[in-house]
């Protein structure tokens, strides 16, 4: 038998295929639909809005279809204006030029519904992660290298910034200890938006630098290390902290001197007794936003570890990801003399290392994201 014979029979399985898959994906998007316009109703019953936790939860579900929900009215109008395009076309007695305008709105709005599908199916897809939706929280501390790791803190901090700016999330100061000159000791600092916590996930480790340090008369080249860890932030309903596993303690914030050394006890200092996890915020001046910090970090901490726990996984997440601060614990090296920065699991190399500090980790994250999907 010839091939060609095959050919359209293949041809119409496949199609068959794809407007099935459409057909299941769009009654999935006016299911959803409905439920946000029910979730829409009832955010609005007073009865609702006065139990607090249920409101939570329904806005929650409410945000959490908005996205799809707008994508797919978006989809529904694309639709209408194919139908419309395509009546025009189909009118004998329809002038020239209207019949032009209606080929050209078709070709577009065709275009356009093609995206909308891509881009539907890439928000129902299943979620490769459980914590993929969440914010996160990072934590980057000085490892060895004494002032220089301390300065590259800074430079991975601002890093980081950029990269989230560029995303469009909300960066905000949680804790952290400057050593002077833009460097730190430790910076904590929370990211909120959409995917922060599923793109920065992999950033966890060590990270490496080699450069010459501003006070090395010799030229020679230097290597220091910081450490990155970052952990899915939770909410309030999925970490119960009892006030009696609490040991709170209030000081006054340390400074540079003079002025800016604070003069209330406004640092805060939360121990969790059954977990012997300490946290400390002092950047606020007042300790009522400092402990509302601290509570958050302590939470997030508590999480990953009663999650590493349930896991079985005590060696992986977030102490895998600070380890020792030694040299050889290296997830990625910043070499300054040749511009150039490695990820040493993935074996990614590229060679512009100032466009990278400056918040362009699009190819090292994605790269990141790949592998780990592999693996796993």
């Amino acid at each position: 038998l010839s091939l060609c014979a095959f050919v359209p029979s293949i041809f119409s399985c496949l199609c068959a295929l794809f407007f099935g898959q459409v057909k299941a994906m769009l009654e999935k998007l006016q299911a959803m639909e409905e439920e946000h316009n029910r979730l829409a109703n009832l955010l609005s019953d007073p009865q609702v809005i006065a139990d607090r936790s249920k409101y939570d939860e329904y806005v929650k579900r409410y945000n959490g279809l908005k996205n799809s929900v707008g994508k797919f009215q978006d989809y529904k109008q694309v639709q209408k204006e194919i139908e419309e395009a395509k009546a025009i076309l189909s009118d004998k007695g329809a002038d020239r030029e209207l019949l032009f305008l209606a080929e050209e709105e078709l070709r577009q709005s065709e275009g356009k519904k093609v995206e909308l599908e891509e881009e539907l199916g890439q928000l129902l897809r299943p979620r490769r992660d459980k914590d993929e939706g969440r914010n996160a929280i990072v934590e980057i501390r000085a490892g060895t290298g004494g002032d220089e790791a301390g300065l590259f803190a800074g430079d991975l901090f601002r890093m980081y910034c950029r990269y989230a700016e560029k995303q469009g999330w909300k960066i905000e100061l949680m804790d952290s200890h400057s050593t002077g000159r833009g460097g730190f000791k430790e910076v904590i600092f929370g990211v909120e938006g959409k995917g922060a916590h599923w793109r920065l996930q992999y950033e966890g480790g060590v990270h490496r630098v080699q450069r010459v340090p501003e006070t090395e008369s010799q030229g020679r080249i230097h290597t220091s290390t910081v450490t990155v860890a970052v952990l899915p932030e939770a909410k309030e309903v999925e970490v119960k902290i009892s006030p009696e596993d609490l040991r709170i303690d209030t000081f006054r914030a340390g400074g540079p001197g003079g002025q800016h050394v604070n003069v209330t006890d406004s640092a805060v200092r939360i121990i969790h007794l059954p977990t012997g996890i300490v946290v400390q915020c002092q950047d606020e001046k007042s300790q009522h936003k400092n402990r509302a910090k601290a509570m958050r970090v302590l939470r997030a901490r508590i999480f990953q570890h009663l999650k590493e726990r349930q896991e079985a996984k005590i060696s992986e997440g977030r102490r895998t990801q600070v380890g020792r601060g030694d040299r050889s614990e290296k997830i990625r090296t910043y070499n300054f003399p040749q511009s150039r920065v490695t990820d040493h699991r993935t074996g990614l190399t590229l060679h512009k290392l100032d466009e990278v500090l400056k918040g362009d980790l699009e190819e090292l994250i994605e790269a990141s994201l790949s592998s780990m999907e592999k693996k796993s």
